[in-house]
This record gives C-alpha cells, structure tokens and sequence, in this order.
C-alpha cells in the first residue's frame, strides 16, 4: 500500500500546486511535451533494452490494439442517439489506454522492472489508437472539422448525431477527400514520438537486435524520471466538472472503462498465453486510465481539456485501488 500512496501522492502534490498558484493552468502542457518528448522514450528503449526479446510478446500487442478498439466502437455505437459533442467525448475518453504514463509506473512499483516489457508490448498497439487512431476514426465517423469549432459545424442544431455534412459526389473529390484523410493520418502517426520509437524498438526486436546496454545505462536516468514526471502531469491537469452534464459524462466513462476493464482483465488472465507475471502485468494496465492523448484530441476537437483530464485523474485513482486489488489476488 506504501507504493500506492506514492504514485497517488505525487498526483495530489500536481493537483495542489496548481491550486495554489504556483503552477498555471496550462503549465502542464510543459510537462506533457517533457513526457511524450523525453522520459517516456527513454523508458521505452531502456525497457526493450534491458528486457528479454521475445517474438511471441506480440500477441500482447494485438491484445492491445484489439482493447483500444472495443471500446471505441461501443461507444460510438451506443451513443448513436446523443448529440455529436457528447459522443465526441465518449468516444475520445472512453477508448486506449495510458500504458507508458500511468500503468508502467505502476507496474514497476508493484510488480518490479520485469513487468515494464509486457507493458510496453501492450503499448505497441494500444497506441496505434491511442496515439492517432481514435481521433481519426472519432472525426471521421462523426464528420468533424477539428481546424474549425465544433459549434460553427453544427450551426442551429446542437442536439445533431453527427456534424451535417454533404459528401463528395464526383470521382475527382473523392480522390481528394481520400487524399486528405490519408494525410492526415499519416501526419498524426508520423508525429508522435513514442509510437514512432515503438515502431523502432519493435523492428529491432524481430531481427534480434538489442539497443547498446551502454546507452540504456546513459539514459536510465531519465527513464526513472518518467514517474514523476508523468503522475504529476495527470495531477496538473485534473479540474473539477463544472456542471451536472460534467458529471454525468465523468461518472459514464468511469463506469464504461471499469466495464470493459473488468472484461479485459478477465480475457487477458485466462486466454493470454504467458507466464502468471506477465497476464498479470496486463491485467493490471486493463485498467488504467486514458492517455494524454485522449485530452490533447478533446482539447483540439471540444476545447475542454479540463474534464478530460478529470476523468483521466479519477480513473487512475480507481484504477490503483483496482491494480492493487489485483495486486493482492493474482
């Protein structure tokens, strides 16, 4: 319990600075481009170079990327009836899952630094939708515009499913609007730094090939810092709801991620095929919150960073509590 309370602390300790005034609203954004640029890399590469490379740790990537995606299409599915910000939201934070910043820390304080590989491999494709997937299918399935407010797009009809859209009828704009899509989603991938490192640790681990135990050491430094950094982050970027509407969005993506993480955790103990440390390694991260990008994508899409970060902030307190459980059954 020791170690939870300091992964919590630290959390609190952000959400107190800030409160305090001697961090602003927006310092945070310094700290997230601090963890995506720097100290999760680094953790990255240390933990493929200091891990055992095994071929047959891929399948927890599919299991990653397969948990990702459930979710989104639920939420996309269920919320067919809300109005299009409400499911922009959902589908923005009820999906992917914040493996690198939030579960690896974790792992590592309760299970020790064997458990940073599997975590990592879930990782590998976990962000292929966290990083880029769920904001390009959310935009696309609900027809936003992220480079205008969604207010304008939808005009005089809030209460709209999807933003009102005419879709391209000649062979020449469909080219152009495939064109653009695809663009997009190559800029998104191409753009982030951790998945483009996943990528590279990945390949040089299918040709056997390990990162110099000489720059792991160099590097190890930051890697540690990547706890602190990142849990003081989430507390740096958590605000109170601030109305009813806040609430209830908050309490339905706690609810849907305990849900689905609930039903993860049981198909990862059971059906993985890996040692009892590494299934429980991804049983723990099954329940982790959303990433930081999930807030990054609500911000640009919504402009409400704050009650991403909310929920981010509750669904890691719960999920500790739930980890520890685990933690003492597994």
């Amino acid at each position: 319990m020791l170690a939870v309370a300091k992964i919590l602390a630290i959390i609190v300790l952000g959400y107190t600075l800030k409160r305090v005034g001697l961090f602003g609203a927006d310092n945070y954004r310094v700290l997230q481009k601090v963890v995506l640029y720097i100290t999760l890399p680094a953790a990255i590469i240390t933990s493929f170079a200091t891990g055992r490379h095994d071929i047959g740790l891929l399948w927890i990537s599919v299991f990653g990327f397969v948990c990702a995606t459930i979710p989104l299409v639920a939420m996309y599915v269920v919320s067919r009836r809300m109005p299009v910000a409400r499911r922009a939201f959902l589908m923005l934070n009820g999906a992917g899952y914040n493996a690198g910043n939030f579960a690896l820390p974790v792992l590592t304080t309760f299970i020790g630094p064997a458990a940073a590989l599997p975590a990592v491999m879930f990782d590998v494709g976990n962000s292929i939708m966290m990083s880029a997937g769920n904001y390009v299918t959310t935009t696309a399935l609900l027809h936003i515009d992220a480079s205008r407010p969604l207010a304008e797009q939808i005009g005089n009809n809030p209460a709209a499913h999807v933003v009102p859209h005419e879709p391209p009828r000649d062979a020449d704009a469909k080219r152009l609007a495939r064109r653009a899509m695809l663009r997009t989603i190559l800029r998104n991938f191409v753009t982030s730094v951790p998945f483009d490192v996943y990528m590279i640790m990945t390949v040089l681990m299918i040709a056997g090939i390990r990162p110099p135990a000489a720059a792991a050491d160099f590097i190890a430094p930051i890697a540690q810092a990547n706890t602190l950094c990142s849990m003081l982050m989430i507390g740096m970027m958590m605000d109170m709801p601030g109305s009813k509407r806040d609430v209830m969005d908050a309490l339905t993506i706690l609810v849907c991620r305990f849900g689905f993480g609930l039903l993860f955790a049981f198909a990862a103990w059971h059906l993985l095929p890996f040692d009892a440390m590494t299934r429980k390694a991804v049983v723990f991260i099954c329940f982790a919150p959303a990433g930081i990008f999930s807030a990054i994508f609500t911000d640009k899409v919504l402009g409400n960073a704050k009650l991403s970060g909310f929920c981010l902030t509750s669904m890691g307190f719960a999920g500790v509590a739930a980890m520890a459980i685990a933690n003492a059954v597994l």
